[in-house]
């Protein structure tokens, strides 16, 4: 599959994910409301976040699919990752705001009226989204693509969130409704994290952290007749879209044409050995 497939599928993905959170979000906020349940509540607008990071992506994903040009030499992937950093704060704000809405519950309290519909309704969330999510996570490393994979994560988070509360709307209605207050403090807990950890993945890749092993690109430089070995080997980029820059060190003897034919010969190796290489430059020096 062309890079161009992938992002053209990643966005029809993501299309359908968004019709879904916003579907999930609305039933969560109604019945929240309709109950006065703070954790509920808390758990659809997570839902919301969800369907709003989608647009996100799509945008981010409509701006990567663009081919490499004079002004951008090494493509425009990153955007995608760029936009997987959005998707992160978006979170952390949604955290800050969940918390408030706890904080001023616990303050003003509310009375909580559980049914069996309140139930039903988020049983059948949760299920969407753990369809949701194993589909999204399975496809988004098929497709190279930082926005699903982050997304999946996203969409994850929600899952625990929802099965927490279940478990405080049964608990409200055994008469400790104060549990609701706390397990939503626990839901932006966890959406802040979540949040975390899309930052940090998506942090290592644009601030170009090494995201290859050197001792497996000295094993294939060593393989080759004519290198008398490598250094200085850098490997910056996402997983899809790797660029090497190494030193290779030939005898002083060599002729110029036999050395750049050997530049090509290890570049060649590279990207076939080692999945997700696209460029790779090479620097001659004698022995």
């Amino acid at each position: 599959m062309t890079p161009q497939h992938n992002f053209a599928q990643a966005k029809r993905i993501l299309l359908g994910v968004l019709g879904l959170n916003w579907l999930v979000s609305a039933a969560k906020i109604f019945v929240g409301y309709s109950i006065n349940s703070v954790s509920m509540i808390a758990d659809g607008f997570h839902s919301l976040l969800d369907g709003a990071s989608n647009i996100i992506g799509l945008v981010g994903l409509t701006i990567a699919s663009k081919e490499r040009d004079e002004a951008h030499p090494y493509g425009h992937k990153k955007y995608e990752t760029f936009t997987a950093v959005g998707i992160s704060l978006l979170l952390f704000i949604t955290c800050f705001q969940v918390l408030q809405l706890a904080v001023r519950r616990w303050l003003a309290p509310h009375p909580i009226e559980v049914s069996a519909f309140s139930f039903g309704v988020m049983i059948v969330t949760m299920l969407i989204n753990f369809a949701v999510m194993r589909y999204e996570r399975k496809m988004g490393k098929r497709l190279f693509s930082d926005v699903l994979v982050a997304d999946s994560a996203h969409t994850r988070s929600d899952i625990f969130v929802s099965l927490s509360v279940i478990v405080t709307l049964a608990l409200i209605k055994l008469g400790y409704p104060r549990v609701d207050i706390v397990v939503a403090i626990g839901i932006a807990l966890a959406i802040g994290r979540a949040g975390f950890q899309i930052m940090k993945r998506s942090s290592e890749v644009l601030c170009d952290t090494m995201v290859l092993d050197k001792a497996s690109v000295e094993a294939i430089c060593s393989s080759i007749s004519g290198i008398k070995k490598c250094h200085k080997i850098r490997a910056r980029g996402r997983e899809d879209d790797v660029n090497i820059d190494l030193h290779v060190v030939v005898d002083p003897g060599m002729p110029v044409g036999e050395a750049h034919d050997l530049s090509h010969i290890l570049e060649t190796r590279l990207k076939k050995e080692m999945p997700g290489v696209t460029d790779v430059q090479v620097h001659i020096e004698p022995l």
